[in-house]
């Protein structure tokens, strides 16, 4: 069993908090103009050709067992509903906005990681995660009654993110992060083809396939580039560190996307928000102090 190194999940996590929003800023710009489940499928088809090469070089066994394949196919669905949630919802909110209405899931995971997986949940977590979410708050001050019924796809994004981080820590040390990567979206493809399938005739827009170049097709292939990168420092960092611990790190997410709003969509963050951002960042950097500190006694001990 590979024993969890904090830092190191840590520093994985930072990643995913870089590329995700770049690869959710890609989807928001065409979100409109492209049909969701072509956007969809070059989302988990590039997932699983991109590491393919890496596994032939490398000679990585595919091959897993039957509860592991059980807990792929679970969480390829989750995965799907909330990928498909959030794009839906960046349709109708700013990117910044619609992740901090998502980001009352580092609170989820907490819960749940100390409810069904037994992991310690200390004061100091807790409180860089409230902190982490305060911040949050001043970044958008997301209002329900003004953003409508559409700010709720952002907290039901936020109940399956947190499943699904859960089930990822399930399976993340005894199989490799690369082969889950290429096996989940593989999954998720043929998923989606079979819904495609079963409800093409319906007639929905969504589900319909159109033939797509220039300035789409770059942003479809940077969907499926930034969704890979992204899941499969998830995959190693949750490999290497509990949630309790990646939680809080994870609202520099907020930073990224909202710096990412201002230079692709011009939206600027105001002084309220600017504070809540050096917050946000604050918590983490805070977390990350914590955790090194704990490696450092924990090094000296052995």
């Amino acid at each position: 069993m590979i024993a969890d190194r904090p830092i190191i999940g840590i520093l994985f996590i930072v990643g995913f908090c870089i590329f995700a929003p770049m690869g959710d800023a890609a989807a928001k710009a065409i979100s409109l103009a492209t049909p969701m489940m072509m956007i969809l499928l070059f989302r988990y088809s590039m997932q699983f050709a991109l590491p393919i090469p890496i596994i032939l070089a490398t000679g990585k066994r595919i091959a897993m067992s039957k509860r592991v394949l059980r807990i792929i196919i679970v969480r390829s669905v989750i995965h799907i509903a909330g990928v498909t949630a959030m794009y839906v919802a960046l349709r109708y909110l700013p990117l910044a906005d619609a992740l901090a209405i998502a980001f009352v899931y580092p609170f989820i995971m907490l819960v749940m990681g100390w409810m069904f997986l037994g992991e310690q949940v200390g004061i100091r977590r807790i409180t860089a995660c409230a902190i982490g979410f305060a911040g949050t708050l001043m970044i958008i001050q997301p209002s329900f009654a003004a953003v409508g019924a559409p700010a709720l796809l952002p907290v039901l994004v936020a109940f399956l993110f947190a499943t699904l981080v859960l089930l990822t820590r399930q399976i993340a040390k005894e199989y490799d992060p690369v082969c889950l990567q290429t096996v989940s979206g593989l999954t998720s493809t043929v998923l989606l083809m079979a819904a495609w399938a079963v409800f093409y005739s319906f007639g929905f827009a969504d589900l319909q396939i159109v033939p797509v170049g220039g300035n789409i097709l770059m942003n479809l292939c940077l969907v499926g580039l930034f969704g890979t990168l992204s899941h499969l420092c998830m995959n190693y960092a949750v490999r290497f560190a509990p949630s309790a611990t990646l939680a809080p790190m994870q609202y520099i997410e907020l930073p990224v996307a909202t710096a990412i709003g201002l230079v692709v969509f011009d939206e600027l963050p105001n002084m309220l928000a600017a504070i809540g951002i050096s917050i946000s960042v604050g918590a983490g950097l805070a977390m990350l102090f914590f955790e090194h500190r704990a490696a450092q006694r924990q090094t000296a001990a052995e």
